[in-house]
């Protein structure tokens, strides 16, 4: 759930008489202030509790106010309609007082509209509270709420240089979410400093400072993501096919409906590169990598070889976004026909595993590796478990260069001093760690007899390797022939790649020419109108309401008998007379914290366009009297000073009691 469906939960068993309510969570300060605005909007106190400084505020009455016990007895002192957030009370539920008053507390609790409200970074309850304690898991901040610390960090001076476009500020976000609000601010300003723009280089970096969330699982490994696809030679159509699904991660994507991608399934030959590739697709993405091994889970208890894959998994949707790679899954998995009997354990975690597969909504991106894929069971390679299954086969010339190019260069030679193409055409059949053994022996050998290595070098260490080609012929084959009709291949073939860069190169190859058409027209025009809204403001930055409605008007109804009104005071109206379908979307994305609202001078609103009602310069404290407008623009960014009441609003009919939200 995000922050805003938490809200919306909370503001429901509060107003429904929940007495008390246990909220787990690690970030204190950013639901404090979550809660105080809560509170505001339903027309609570809140006072706040801990042990170190008792309560706040304080009733002159009160003694002793840090014990827990004795705060308790002093909550009929406070007035009625009021929220209690008492923070690290778990430390105290072993006190059989503390447990006794609590349980008397509750008909009281109920009758003078109160609730208790336990914070706690853990769920620890005594059994005789399991009935009467309400758990909600508060959930960490998401993009939105991330943003705001992006927008905090960049504000400083020392930030003034860095560039920050629309992309790379959605993949920024989502390179820090699984981080608490304060670790996200931490880890910009830590690694944005110094930096211009949005590179990979500055991802991987971000990426890195998730590396603590699996610290201390013995079933999960963390990879730095030190490998760009530079570091592959070829494998260009599952390049092109991940660089695809990187924008479908995107704010904009979730917008317009668009599911995240599963993952992918890389079958193929051995030492072709099918594990360089999983390290390679989470630095595309900007994800962290996260190795899990299937026979690390396997444990002689009954139950707890289940148990830890379900730990790795929620891990997994803990650190999401992030890609879980499985490595060689044909060896877990492989010929389960024949050993489902025999060993039911192995076939629990397959179902379980498939399920997960099918059903995880949290954008984890799947690699899985195989190398004998035919022995996999076909309800693993049924579609909807993974988006593609990709054959990786032997480099072709081409690949071959490059990847002879990749492995001298990192070393420090120099590429052309080499006859690389040579060295390519006698290396047909060759694997990419065996062109990677050839280059590191011409070069060990070399270094031994103190001298530079040469081509000789290159083709006498080509001569002394036996390619897996040769050896495991028959094989391979019968790989290529299971792949040819069951799965999409990693390479191009070479001679497409030579048309379409001959075509190029005359200049018969163009790119699509842009629309005239606006991209938030064209979203509109498609029925996409939540994300048309987006790409409007995005465009125009200050929008008033009728410069929004009118551009609107041509795609979609925007007349209606709704209206969009404060929900900490209903009769504070935004806009009104709008269609129930603009209603519910603009609603959605104030309260979501998509969209901002922000004051605007009554000077700036042509005249024609404000509503007959009384005009609100500035937002009260107090709930208003009678029907008033507060003009106001949306923008993307957030006020400085923060949303307050603005960061609410509710949807109502026309012509019904003041205060009729639906």
């Amino acid at each position: 759930m995000t922050t805003t469906e938490v809200l919306e939960d909370l503001r429901s068993r509060i107003l429904a008489g929940y007495p008390v309510l246990l909220l787990q969570t690690y970030e204190e300060d950013r639901w404090e202030n979550e809660l105080a605005d809560l509170a505001l909007e339903v027309e609570r106190g809140l006072v706040t509790w801990s042990f170190a400084n008792g309560p706040r505020p304080v009733i002159s009455s009160q003694q002793d106010g840090l014990d827990p016990a004795r705060f308790l007895d002093q909550l009929k002192e406070y007035p009625e309609d009021h929220l209690f957030l008492l923070k690290d009370l778990h430390l105290h539920l072993k006190r059989p007082d503390v447990i006794r008053k609590l349980r008397d507390l509750l008909p009281e609790l109920v009758a003078r509209r109160q609730t208790l409200l336990l914070m706690s970074p853990v769920d620890d309850l005594p059994v005789e509270l399991l009935k009467d304690v309400t758990v909600l898991s508060l959930p960490l901040p998401g993009p939105d709420e991330v943003r705001r610390e992006l927008v905090k960090v960049l504000a400083h001076d020392e930030f003034r240089e860095f560039k920050l476009e629309a992309v790379g500020e959605d993949r920024l976000l989502q390179a820090v979410l699984g981080l608490t609000a304060i670790e996200a601010r931490q880890a910009f300003a830590k690694v944005l400093r110094g930096e211009t723009s949005v590179t990979e280089d500055v991802l991987a970096r971000l990426v890195a400072e998730k590396r603590h969330l699996i610290q201390g699982s013995r079933l999960l490994e963390f990879f730095d993501l030190d490998e760009g696809s530079d570091a592959i030679g070829g494998l260009e159509s599952l390049k092109e096919w991940i660089v695809e699904r990187v924008s479908a991660f995107s704010s904009e994507a979730r917008n317009q409906g668009i599911a995240s991608p599963r993952g992918v399934l890389l079958a193929g030959v051995q030492g072709c590169g099918k594990s360089l590739s999983a390290r390679v697709i989470a630095r595309m993405l900007g994800f962290p990598l996260v190795r899990m091994d299937l026979g690390s889970l396997l444990e002689s208890t009954r139950g707890g070889s289940e148990q830890n894959l379900r730990e790795v998994l929620n891990l997994a949707e803990t650190i999401a976004p992030a890609v879980l790679w499985i490595e060689e899954i044909d060896k877990a998995f492989s010929d389960m026909s024949e050993f489902a009997q025999s060993d039911a354990t192995i076939s629990r975690l397959l179902g379980r595993f498939l399920t997960w597969l099918q059903e995880h909504r949290a954008p984890v991106f799947v690699v899985a590796t195989a190398n004998q894929v035919a022995s996999l069971p076909p309800e693993l390679l049924r579609r909807g478990r993974f988006d593609e299954i990709f054959f990786v086969d032997l480099p072709n010339y081409h690949e071959r260069m490059e990847i002879l190019r990749i492995h001298l260069a990192k070393r420090g030679w120099k590429p052309e001093k080499f006859d690389i193409g040579e060295l390519s055409s006698e290396t047909e059949g060759y694997n990419g760690a065996e062109l990677e053994q050839i280059v590191n022996s011409a070069i060990i050998e070399s270094f031994a007899r103190n001298r530079m290595p040469t081509q000789d070098d290159l083709l006498l260490a080509r001569e002394r390797t036996v390619p897996l080609s040769v050896t495991m012929e028959d094989e391979i084959f019968a790989l290529r022939e299971w792949a040819r009709t069951r799965c999409r291949p990693a390479t191009r073939d070479s001679r497409v790649i030579q048309v379409l860069e001959e075509e190029r190169r005359r200049g018969e190859l163009t790119e699509d020419a842009p629309k005239g058409t606006p991209k938030w027209a064209q979203l509109a025009e498609h029925g996409q109108l939540a994300s048309a809204i987006v790409e409007f403001i995005r465009e125009h930055d200050n929008v008033l309401w009728t410069m929004l409605l009118n551009a609107l008007s041509k795609y979609v109804e925007t007349q209606g008998e709704y209206g969009i009104v404060l929900r900490s005071d209903p009769k504070i109206a935004i806009t009104l007379r709008v269609s129930r379908e603009i209603a519910d979307t603009m609603c959605d994305y104030v309260s979501g914290k998509r969209l901002y609202l922000h004051p605007v001078h009554i000077e700036d609103v042509p005249t024609e366009d404000r509503p007959q009602l009384p005009i609100l310069e500035s937002l009260p404290e107090d709930r208003v009297s009678h029907p008033v407008w507060f003009p106001t623009m949306l923008r993307l960014l957030p006020p400085e000073q923060g949303s307050g009441k603005l960061g609410s609003v509710a949807r109502v009919r026309m012509g019904r009691a003041a205060g009729a939200t639906q």
